[in-house]
């Protein structure tokens, strides 16, 4: 019974977390409310879900010396990946750079400042706390460490789809990936992870864009 309710409450979760993202990004509702603001309040409906449905992730909650600068370090990796990403998809694709602007475009109207602490404080934390902490460690649990892992994976690549951008599609797999496999092989570096993503989101979107 504990088993079904598990599977139950991952499907609610993966379900929330696709209409959330369905009306953020698809051109049919994206226009009809800021864009950060809905990811905030979207942020802390999927950490709800993640503690309400479990509560394990709180126990890989350390913040030490070790998970700051692990967490820092993989967030510097995944910038360079980026960034040499960047230029080469722009030497390969045309629409490449249209693409990458279009997702810029999102901080139209809003204060850096700002965006960077919601980045930062919230939906950078929140997405690993759901996405890690509760949906890969589920599915990990649930079936096997490696189905787990690309089934997360797959999911968080799925619903970015909605944006029908694939620069914006192709980064979600790079990241989902990279996280998703260092939680595979390491499942208590959710701080890690966690810092890694903010600080990531905040370079990436605020402070060193590509």
């Amino acid at each position: 019974m504990l088993t079904y309710m598990k599977k139950y409450q991952t499907g609610i979760g993966i379900g929330i977390a696709a209409a959330l993202w369905f009306f953020m990004f698809s051109p049919w509702t994206a226009t009809l409310v800021n864009f950060w603001y809905a990811m905030t309040v979207s942020a802390l409906i999927l950490t709800l879900i993640a503690t309400v449905f479990c509560r394990e992730w709180l126990k890989d909650m350390k913040v030490n010396v070790k998970t700051v600068m692990c967490g820092l370090a993989i967030a510097f990796v995944l910038w360079w990946i980026f960034w040499t990403g960047d230029k080469v998809s722009q030497w390969l694709f045309g629409f490449a750079r249209p693409q990458v602007d279009l997702i810029y475009g999102m901080k139209s109207d809003n204060s850096p400042m700002l965006i960077a602490a919601l980045l930062l404080l919230v939906i950078g934390p929140a997405e690993e706390i759901f996405w890690r902490g509760f949906v890969q460690r589920r599915l990990m649990q649930q079936w096997s460490p490696n189905v787990g892992f690309f089934v997360t994976t797959a999911c968080y690549i799925l619903i970015h789809v909605w944006s029908f951008n694939f620069m914006l599609i192709m980064a979600a797999m790079v990241v989902g990936f990279c996280w998703g496999v260092i939680y595979r092989f390491f499942p208590r570096s959710l701080t890690a992870l966690i810092i890694s993503h903010a600080v990531w989101d905040a370079c990436a979107f605020v402070f060193f864009p590509f």
